[in-house]
C-alpha cells in the first residue's frame, strides 16, 4: 500500500470507531425521559357535555433538550371512542425539565346515549385513555406508552322544589299566588342553568306558566331562590278557586323544562304544598 494512504487509512479507522464509541457513549450516559399520567381535568361543565383533559407530565433527566416526533391518542368514555385534541409536535421539552401534557376532549353526552336523561342518571362514567409518543433524543426516536382509565362524576339535573306559595290580591275572579322555588345544584362542580319555564296545576287545574329567567353559572352544590306570582282565573280554574278559598294542603305540579348547554330536559315536580294568606 502506497505510503501516502496510510494517513487515509488510518484517519478512516479512527473515525469509524470515534462514531462508535461516540454512540456507545452516548447509549450509556442517556437516561430514558419518562411519562406519567397526572390528573384528570374537567371544564366547560354543561347537562350537554363537557371537556375532559388527560394530564400528562413528561419528565427529561437529560442535559440535552428533546422534542415530540409522534404522538399516538385515543379516549374512549363508556367505550365509546370520542375525538380528542393532543399536544402540537414538535414540543420542546428543555434540559433536566419536565412539562405537562394536555389531550382535551370536547364529549357531548348525546353521541354517549340514544337518550341524555339516561346518562344524567348515572353518578359515574368511565373513560379509558391508551396511546404512545414518540420523543426525538440523540440516540434516535424513543417510544413512551400511554395508559389510564377512570372515573368521572356524571353532571347531574338540578333539583326543583316549591316552599308554600301564598295568596295575595284575592277578589271575586281571581288571586295572585306567589310561587317560592328553590333550584338546587347537586354537583360539585359549577354548572350553567339558563332558566327553567314550565306549566303550573294547582289542584289539579292548570293556572299558567312558569319562568325563572337565567340562574347564569350556579356554584357546587348551590341553591338558588325565587319567587315568582301568577294570577289565577277562578272561571277557568275552578278547583284552583275552592283550594285557594279553603287555604291549607293542596297538590301543585310543575312541567318544565330546564335549558343547560343547549340542551331542553325535563323537569316534573309533583308536590304537596300548605297555601299561606
Amino acid at each position: 500500500m502506497s505510503r501516502r494512504l496510510l494517513p487515509l487509512v488510518a484517519l478512516v479507522a479512527l473515525s469509524s470507531s470515534g462514531c462508535a464509541y461516540l454512540a456507545q457513549f452516548l447509549r450509556t450516559a442517556f437516561q430514558q425521559p419518562t411519562l406519567t399520567f397526572k390528573n384528570l381535568g374537567l371544564t366547560d361543565i354543561s347537562l350537554g357535555g363537557l371537556t375532559l383533559d388527560t394530564i400528562w407530565n413528561l419528565n427529561n433527566p437529560n442535559q440535552v433538550g428533546l422534542s415530540l416526533a409522534s404522538i399516538e391518542y385515543a379516549l374512549a368514555i363508556e367505550d365509546k371512542q370520542v375525538v380528542a385534541g393532543a399536544p402540537p409536535q414538535g414540543l420542546q421539552i428543555a434540559p433536566g425539565a419536565s412539562s405537562e401534557l394536555h389531550f382535551p376532549a370536547n364529549v357531548r353526552f348525546q353521541d354517549l346515549a340514544a337518550v341524555v336523561e339516561t346518562f344524567l342518571t348515572k353518578d359515574f362514567a368511565n373513560y379509558r385513555a391508551s396511546g404512545a409518543l414518540g420523543v426525538n433524543t440523540p440516540i434516535g426516536v424513543i417510544r413512551l406508552p400511554l395508559a389510564t382509565q377512570g372515573q368521572f362524576e356524571v353532571p347531574k339535573v338540578p333539583l326543583v322544589q316549591f316552599g308554600n306559595p301564598r295568596i295575595t290580591n284575592v277578589s271575586f275572579a281571581g288571586a295572585t299566588v306567589e310561587f317560592p322555588l328553590a333550584v338546587t345544584n347537586r354537583n360539585t362542580y359549577a354548572l350553567p342553568v339558563n332558566g327553567l319555564t314550565g306549566t303550573v296545576s294547582l289542584a289539579g287545574a292548570n293556572i299558567g306558566t312558569l319562568s325563572t329567567g337565567s340562574f347564569g353559572s350556579m356554584e357546587g352544590k348551590g341553591v338558588k331562590n325565587v319567587t315568582l306570582p301568577l294570577q289565577v282565573n277562578f272561571l277557568s280554574a275552578a278547583s284552583a278557586a275552592g283550594a285557594i278559598a279553603r287555604g291549607g294542603n293542596a297538590q301543585v305540579q310543575f312541567n318544565a323544562q330546564l335549558q343547560s348547554g343547549g340542551l331542553n330536559l325535563p323537569v316534573n315536580v309533583n308536590q304537596l304544598v300548605n297555601l299561606l294568606r
